[in-house]
């Protein structure tokens, strides 16, 4: 019987905490869905807010014939993220899949064009005529998983991912994780980390359609450029 009544007043205690509750931010949405991966674990009572959030920083010109993707707050070094998306933008989606893997595997290399500092050379990078080179895994791993996410987004849309094109990827720095590290002499420095967000945009190549053949149309003269060409040719003689 003790047992019982101590349930019921706990279950009491317990009531009004779950009716005050209230929903997640809308934050919280946002790095939950894009943490799995695409647009379909939306809550329905949240899709109105999530459409409002996310912001690409380009549009592509025709909307049913493109698909997208974004990570936020990703876990990777900008430079490398940076360096691995400026290497695969422009290639088909197929091309830049199996390039990844092959970085993953060191069989190819990503060339470092902006962030060179301290950047080893490598005979790989002649591919890109350059001489710098790096294997950044972990950013190949996640650009892989993002472009797997819009592989879906396409396919959800009945869009021909065969034929799909990375027209814009852009890496841009996240907020810096603050952490400390502590030195001699009861000195503290910083000890930050440099995460990324990323987005791309991917769209069907459109088909390459021939130009119409225009008929040729006889030039017209005037009375006074006929005369001239009858003098160059001799007059009427």
């Amino acid at each position: 019987a003790q047992a019982i009544l101590a349930q019921a007043i706990f279950a009491q205690a317990l009531a009004p905490v779950a009716l005050c509750r209230a929903p997640p931010p809308r934050r919280f949405w946002l790095k939950r869905i894009l943490s799995l991966g695409g647009s379909n674990h939306i809550p329905p009572s949240r899709r109105e807010d999530f459409a409002a959030m996310v912001k690409y920083s380009r549009e592509a010109k025709n909307g049913s014939k493109s698909c997208k993707a974004m990570g936020v707050d990703l876990r990777v070094h900008y430079k490398n993220t940076y360096e691995t998306a400026r290497a695969i933008k422009g290639m088909n989606l197929r091309t830049a899949q199996q390039y990844l893997e092959d970085v993953c595997e060191k069989k190819r290399c990503v060339p470092f064009r902006k962030y060179t500092g301290c950047i080893g050379r490598t005979p790989q990078a002649k591919e890109f005529k350059m001489s710098q080179g790096r294997w950044p895994v972990k950013s190949c791993k996640v650009l892989l998983g993002l472009l797997k996410n819009a592989e879906s987004n396409a396919e959800f849309k009945n869009l021909d991912t065969e034929n799909l094109t990375i027209t814009h990827i852009q890496v841009s720095m996240a907020q810096q994780g603050r952490r400390r590290t502590f030195r001699a002499h009861g000195r503290v420095n910083a000890y930050m980390n440099c995460p990324c967000h990323v987005e791309m945009l991917l769209e069907e190549k459109e088909e390459a359609v021939d130009k119409p053949s225009e008929e040729v149309k006889a030039k017209k003269f005037t009375k006074k450029q006929l005369a001239k060409r009858r003098l160059k040719v001799g007059g009427d003689l």
